[in-house]
């Protein structure tokens, strides 16, 4: 394939799409950018926690942190954490 017809295939794909930076590599990532986040306070240890807006619950006064969360799974049943 000639530089010419390449140049006249990116040229084209650009028109449609100016978003497009051309073939990078078939092992080439693209990442995708983070989910915002927003700090919430946890409502069982009581810290600010960075957390994506997502996964924060309709009433944030609700809202416990994976920590919390794992402390208590591990606590046996009955056993105030």
């Amino acid at each position: 394939m000639s530089r010419r017809k390449d140049r006249e295939r990116y040229q084209e794909r650009k028109q449609r799409n100016p978003d497009y930076t051309g073939f990078r590599g078939s092992d080439t990532v693209i990442e995708k950018p983070p989910a915002p986040v927003e700090s919430v306070v946890c409502s069982s240890c009581g810290r600010k926690r960075n957390v994506p807006q997502d996964t924060i619950p309709a009433d944030r006064d609700s809202y416990v942190c994976l920590r919390c969360q794992g402390t208590q799974a591990e606590a046996p049943e009955g056993v105030p954490v």
